[in-house]
């Protein structure tokens, strides 16, 4: 027969655990965060059932089982690594009507423990017969949809409200943060920046609005004050907005700004961070943006002003004289006018170059240089925004790290 599924609220009950092993290891953390109060019963216990003994969240009696032990008790578990104490402690449960759960026979127990997960206010338990395996798949499945936004995202009786600024990553889908794919499957209307991971919008439901507000270099764009009105607008309404953006909202995203404008409007905002393609971008080529003995610092620099541009804020002759790694954005139609000013500002014309173009994508390539060729080459191989500029000794190291990984391939 099916089990009859049922959630207990073990808050302040009494709950035995015979034995000390890895299954009671297991088990307890999940009976405490239950509230339950736990007696466990055992000559020895694991270092991490130890830990829990010691402070003072598990009463632990140090010997063997004998009858009497389930007095008072709401639900015992069974698990020592003899099946005769099991089947022991299950008769006395048994015999006095209290649940048991026996780890060692799911045939011979009264109850089984299901594979449980929770997201939120969400608790799942799947018992797949009793094989702990495959509800344990099962589980991680559902809690993985739950936790993405792809199951019951727009379903709750209570939904964000406002406006979300969410850090999308530096491209690819699977990189954007659990929260931001929870909020972004809860979306009335989405405003979407050209660096925005666009293959997440594909699982947008259907009555999602999505508004296009990407900038694209040279081309056209929606102005950040059109932006901004959009957003307020809309969540005027009662929609719930999210603003997604490539990368970090804070790092050269303009999330301050439309943070601003959301205040002064009195729209309550939530700021999901992302990885900025500042450090994604050079993990994934394989280049380390500090190295022990090689960088302690590395520098991020938007260069949507060339250097000596009136509008620049980039103290390039301390950049120079820096040993730092330089990440340059932005940077792919003003490399030669930037190495030239490196050069003659104190940095050598033979440091490493790295220009990373469609960083984390399925298309992204790499262009290996120095400062003094670096424009040519560049140009030699036709890159195109959005690339990734890295300057400095870190360059090498990830060249050496991929010579490495080529010699052990077979």
């Amino acid at each position: 027969m099916a089990p009859y599924l049922l959630g207990l609220r073990l808050d302040g009950r009494r709950v035995l655990v015979v034995g000390g092993g890895r299954v009671a290891q297991r088990r307890v953390p999940a009976l405490l965060d239950a509230g339950a109060s736990v007696t466990l019963i055992s000559p020895s216990v694991t270092p991490a059932l130890d830990d829990l003994i010691a402070a003072g969240r598990v009463i632990w009696e140090q010997r063997p089982y004998e009858v009497g032990d389930c007095d008072g008790a709401w639900l015992v578990h069974a698990c020592t690594d003899h099946r005769d104490v099991n089947t022991a402690v299950a008769a006395e449960a048994e015999a006095k009507r209290i649940w048991c759960v026996r780890a060692d026979d799911k045939d011979a127990s009264a109850a089984w423990t299901p594979a449980s997960g929770r997201v939120d206010e969400v608790g799942v338990a799947v018992t797949a017969g009793g094989d702990p395996r495959r509800a344990a798949g099962i589980r991680d499945a559902i809690v993985g949809a739950l936790r993405d936004g792809t199951v019951d995202a727009r379903r709750h009786r209570t939904k964000p409200v406002g406006v979300a600024l969410v850090g999308g990553g530096p491209g690819d889908p699977g990189l954007i943060t659990v929260r931001g794919r929870q909020l972004l499957a809860q979306a009335d209307v989405v405003v979407a920046d050209r660096l925005a991971p666009r293959a997440l919008l594909d699982e947008l439901s259907p009555d999602v609005e999505l508004i296009d507000a990407a900038k694209v270099p040279y081309g056209r764009s929606l102005s950040q004050e059109k932006i901004n009105e959009l957003l307020i607008e809309h969540a005027r309404k009662g929609r719930f907005v999210v603003r997604l953006k490539g990368g970090d909202p804070f790092v050269f995203g303009r999330g301050g700004e439309e943070m601003i404008a959301c205040a002064r409007a009195g729209i309550p905002v939530t700021v999901v961070p992302g990885i900025t393609s500042a450090v994604a971008v050079p993990s994934a080529a394989g280049v380390p943006v500090t190295h022990r003995g090689v960088s302690q610092e590395f520098h991020v620099i938007s260069v949507h002003v060339a250097p000596g541009d009136p509008r620049s804020t980039v103290d390039w002759s301390g950049l120079a004289r820096s040993t730092g790694t330089l990440i340059l954005l932005m940077a792919v139609e003003r490399i030669k006018e930037i190495a030239e000013t490196l050069v003659r500002d104190g940095r050598s014309p033979e440091t490493p170059v790295m220009v990373v173009q469609d960083g984390t994508l399925p298309t992204q390539r790499a262009v290996a240089a120095t400062l003094s060729t670096v424009a040519e080459r560049m140009t030699a191989a036709g890159v195109r925004p959005p690339a990734i500029v890295i300057v400095g000794e870190v360059v090498k190291v990830g060249q050496e790290i991929e010579m490495v990984r080529a010699e052990r391939v077979p």
